[in-house]
């Protein structure tokens, strides 16, 4: 049995121990009587908040109850935000506003940070040369407390490729920024004090991610100092398995990648230690076309994966594991509306009882992004209540950031008006609304989402049995068992469209044929700044072509001798580009080749 099948297995033991304890507490009057008096002490506890109305609410909301089973139940099933399973949040009192004066608060914040210290948004940003990129970011943050950067690379960094290769012109800064040296990297947070610890860094990159983290790193020494790793927060996604399974940017064999990512979590526990060094995402599977249970299962058996992995590569759990975090998508089907609170569920019990993790590597921390497969073209204003929508059902799973996609993104890069309305659909939900900033869980916890969240456990699962049967997680990435599943689910999506089974309003109803093709003004980096950042590349690789080579031979020897590529990394970025440490890393580990 490989640990999958032991998670499954806990999971089920973890159900019967509920039951248990429900027993016990109803049989057993000691046992009993000291479950009404925690839960007595714990309901005196909770804060309260009054509303701008002058309403009195809780800061959290617990059920009615007085009978000892129902009590246990709730607390081992449901449980308290920040305690185990953490089906309601990762952290207490995510959201809420300070407790004004006058009122009283939990008294639980995370870290001890007053709530709210940090906005949950965190908006995707990527388009044309690295200064341009820049302006967006300042323009996005620009109202926020906190600057929570997320970056998007265009298809050249994406694969590791320099803007200076054959065939690549006309990719350069599309779709994403583009990213070749150190001195880009320099450019692209220019104004921000990364040091700071109210700014975090987001990069949406896989393949070549152990490179974008070095230079990064090496950018940030050169601004604020060489023990500025240890202040640096952020993530990078760094998602091997997802990549094989869903978004065909893996750059090197699966070995030699998940190697150079162990390198990398090895030196973030070390020397970056408030650094995410992997996002584990299910966003690229859904938006590739699985269902969200096949989405959930996918990705939190590449989370079980990465752990085995780590462990046998030599690292403690409790050191690595409070720095995995998760990526998940968030549509409009009605799993999304216990699927994340689900996935913690399921994430706490695998560490702790099959791993051994302590408290906080048991948590599930969580990025959410609505779902760009949901945007239409057709009527596409209507993608802004969509985009709301999906904004709702990931705070109420209490995800702990969120980016907002832009309504105009089937046609091009979100311009600045529609990132604009995204960020603010975000504020208007969390800021202007009432619906999370009083109370912790005033949308969770009901009959509805009860049977819907078991009904996703179970068939999660059951995908987990699957894949357990194909001989684990790399067993069936082998057999392509989850991609052939992905491209059965995306097929069957698209024939409901098309059949009219599953209603897309303007595109299969109530749409108007007398609509023509909608006039959106298009983002486009022009020639000039595609000759510019090739000219930068060339004049980078040229002032340092008697270094380059020198460098590139030592991470060659390291590769070879087995020691930490990504510490080594941190040096060759000084002096060599992207495309050049990408080109002799294939040369020294090969290329990766889809399985057939």
């Amino acid at each position: 049995m490989t640990s999958l099948g032991q998670v499954v297995f806990a999971v089920e033991n973890y159900r019967r121990f509920i039951f248990e304890q429900v027993l016990k507490a109803r049989t057993d009057s000691e046992f009993g009587e000291q479950v009404l008096k925690n839960w007595r002490e714990a309901k005196a506890k909770i804060g309260v908040g009054i509303t701008p109305t002058g309403l009195q609410l809780p800061r959290l909301a617990l059920p009615d109850l007085d009978e000892a089973g129902e009590i246990v139940r709730f607390i081992c099933a449901e449980g308290l935000p920040g305690e185990f399973p953490f089906l309601t949040a990762a952290y207490p009192e995510q959201y809420l506003e300070p407790a004004a004066t006058g009122s009283k608060g939990n008294g639980n914040s995370r870290n001890g940070d007053p709530a709210l210290s940090e906005e949950p948004t965190r908006l995707f940003a990527g388009l044309g040369l690295p200064e341009d990129t820049n302006a967006r970011f300042h323009f996005l943050s620009r109202n926020q407390r906190s600057k929570r950067l997320s970056t998007a690379f265009d298809g050249p960094t994406l694969y590791g490729v320099g803007a200076g290769a054959e065939g690549v012109f006309g990719k350069i800064g599309e779709g994403g920024v583009a990213i070749d040296t150190v001195e880009d990297m320099e450019r692209l947070y220019a104004g921000f004090e990364l040091d700071q610890p109210n700014v975090s860094v987001s990069m949406t990159i896989s393949g070549p991610a152990p490179i974008l983290l070095a230079m990064y790193l090496a950018a940030a020494k050169h601004r604020f100092g060489p023990d500025v790793g240890l202040k640096l927060r952020g993530t990078v996604q760094a998602d091997v398995l997802k990549e094989i399974q869903a978004q065909n940017e893996l750059i090197f064999p699966i070995e030699p990648s998940l190697r150079f990512l162990a390198d990398m979590v090895d030196y973030c526990c070390r020397e970056m230690p408030r650094w995410y060094p992997i996002s584990i995402s299910g966003y690229h599977i859904a938006e590739a076309g699985a269902t969200p249970v096949q989405q959930a299962a996918y990705t939190l058996s590449n989370g079980f994966a990465y752990v085995d992995y780590f462990r046998n590569h030599g690292l403690e759990v409790n050191v690595f594991g409070p720095r995995l975090s998760f990526f998940l998508d968030c549509g409009l089907d009605v799993e999304y509306v216990a699927l994340a609170r689900v996935c913690r569920k399921i994430w706490a019990i695998g560490m702790r009882d099959v791993f051994a993790g302590d408290k906080r590597a048991q948590i599930l921390k969580l990025h959410t992004q609505t779902s760009g497969r949901s945007l239409i073209a057709a009527d596409w204003r209507n993608n802004l209540t969509r985009t709301a929508l999906e904004l709702m059902l990931a705070c109420m799973n209490a995800t702990n950031s969120c980016h907002s996609n832009s309504a105009d993104e089937p046609f091009t890069t979100p311009s600045a008006e529609y990132a604009r309305y995204a960020a603010h659909a975000q504020a208007i939900l969390l800021e202007e609304s009432g619906l999370f900033k009083h109370m912790m869980n005033t949308l969770q916890g009901s009959p509805g989402m009860k049977v819907i969240g078991n009904a996703v456990e179970e068939a999660i699962l059951e995908e987990f049995r699957e894949i357990e049967e194909q001989g684990g997680v790399i067993g069936a990435v082998e057999r392509r068992y989850q991609r052939s599943q992905i491209q059965a689910s995306g097929h069957r999506l698209e024939r409901q469209i098309y059949d009219g089974v599953r209603p897309v309003i303007g595109l299969n109803r109530y749409n108007d044929p007398a609509e023509g093709w909608p006039e959106v003004s298009m983002s486009r980096t022009p020639k000039e700044k595609k000759q510019l950042q090739q000219d930068r590349l060339h004049a980078f690789e040229k002032r340092h072509a008697k270094e380059s080579e020198r460098c590139l031979d030592r991470l060659s020897s390291v590769v070879e001798s087995r020691g930490n590529v990504f510490e080594e990394l941190t040096c060759t970025v000084e002096h060599c580009s992207l495309g050049q440490i990408t080109e002799r890393l294939c040369e020294v580990v090969g290329k990766f080749r889809p399985m057939v």
